[in-house]
């Protein structure tokens, strides 16, 4: 292990710089990645190799062609890759190959934004993993802590977690860092942006200073250039293009409201007229989730609702009911528009278009995810013309007016 490894662990809380525009410096890019087209050629257990067949995978993704081999020969890792990509499978499989089942210890930590990604990526694990008798417990606020305690006392190869209740798990010592090979940051530019980024860093401390580091990003803000720079030794830097992501395959449309007050009545019309397996309908606040999902139950339409200020009891039994179909129609804040794979979801609804223009990729993505298709339709107000347009210039991507024969499109899905 280099030196520059060990340096970095001891000055964790410094206010090391790093310009955006210095990145070149600091990457291999991913053309000099080999490129394994195969999962069968990637040198992977047998167990998890039966596992990854099992869930359904036949060819590795874009991302996962590129990154699991370097992950795999011990390279620090940066995958810039958005949701859809097969990015979780990219960094599970790394995790599980690394992993001895005979040790009862933590042997790989994913820290992720929110609950339910953590939880996602736990089931994830646990699927690829199932051949090899993994043990992958979900480490999050909101569930009780005395049942984390039980969990992880009794032993986990693998934790996805949130930042806040890992650390307490660790200052508790309930878990145990010493035999933790590999730290994965999944949504890094999300997870700094809301603010975890010191407890990352008190995270880090803890680790054995030989522990690889892989950390995913949609984006490469400052932060997580900042954090390349403190946690990583010589990292290689895996890059998908735009052009490479899920808005291939993915139906874009447009239907012009005017004003706002005319959406709710324009939703009714589109959710009379089409056929849905499952949607998902974005709205920017948590007011107008409960406004919306009000105003479609007093219009007799069966629909749920997520936000992030549910306690998570309640958002655990709400995301159960779609993943199982029990409700079809979800209306939800961008909380849910990151890394959550419900397979059937067929059409996105934005009621809103997205502040941030980042995550409209992130909204739309769960109607198309990695090798299926999908249907995003997006409300747009006289006042939101300008906001689509650069949606549209940003993804080099076209939005057009939806046609008549949207149910044909959601149909053949």
């Amino acid at each position: 292990m280099s030196d520059r490894r060990n340096n970095n662990r001891a000055s964790g809380s410094s206010n090391a710089r790093l310009n955006p525009d210095d990145a070149a410096m600091v990457f291999e890019t991913s053309s000099g990645v080999d490129i394994v087209t195969d999962f069968a050629q990637m040198n992977l257990k047998p167990e998890l190799l039966q596992g990854i067949y099992a869930y359904g995978f036949e060819q590795p993704s874009a991302i996962q062609q590129r990154a699991i081999r370097p992950i795999l020969k011990g390279r620090d890792v940066i995958a810039q890759a958005q949701s859809g990509t097969g990015k979780t499978a990219t960094f599970s499989i790394s995790a599980l190959n690394c992993v001895e089942p005979a040790t009862r210890e933590t042997q790989a930590l994913v820290l992720s934004p929110t609950r339910e990604l953590a939880q996602q990526i736990q089931k994830v694990v646990l699927a690829l993993g199932d051949y090899m008798g993994v043990q992958c417990h979900a480490c999050i606020g909101g569930v009780s802590v005395a049942e984390d305690i039980k969990k992880l006392d009794y032993g986990q190869h693998v934790v996805s977690g949130t930042p806040g209740r890992v650390f307490d798990m660790i200052k508790r010592r309930h878990l145990r860092t010493r035999n933790i090979k590999m730290l994965i940051l999944d949504e890094a530019d999300e997870m700094l942006s809301r603010g975890f980024k010191e407890q990352i860093y008190d995270i880090y401390r803890y680790l054995p200073p030989t522990t690889q580091v892989v950390i995913v990003s949609a984006t490469l803000p400052h932060e997580v250039l900042e954090i390349t720079t403190k946690f990583m030794t010589d990292p290689i830097r895996i890059l998908v293009k735009r052009d490479e992501l899920t808005l291939e395959g993915i139906k874009q449309f447009f239907i012009s409201v005017e004003r706002e007050e005319w959406k709710f009545d324009t939703l009714c019309d589109l959710y009379d007229t089409l056929i849905i397996t499952q949607a998902v309908i974005f709205c920017n606040t948590r007011r107008k989730v409960e406004f919306l999902a009000e105003e479609m139950a007093k219009a007799n339409f069966t629909v749920s609702h997520m936000h992030g200020e549910m306690d998570q009891k309640e958002r655990d039994t709400i995301m159960k009911q779609f993943r199982s179909g029990a409700t079809r129609v979800l209306i939800t804040t961008d909380l849910w528009a990151r890394g959550i794979d419900v397979q059937q979801v067929s059409l996105v609804i934005n009621y809103d278009l997205p502040i941030n223009r980042e995550n409209y990729i992130h909204r739309i993505g769960r109607s198309g995810r990695f090798g299926r298709s999908g249907v995003a339709i997006n409300f747009v107000t006289n006042d939101d013309v300008r906001t689509l347009r650069d949606i549209e210039q940003y993804y080099a991507t076209q939005i057009e007016e939806m046609p008549m024969n949207v149910n044909d499109m959601l149909t053949n899905n």
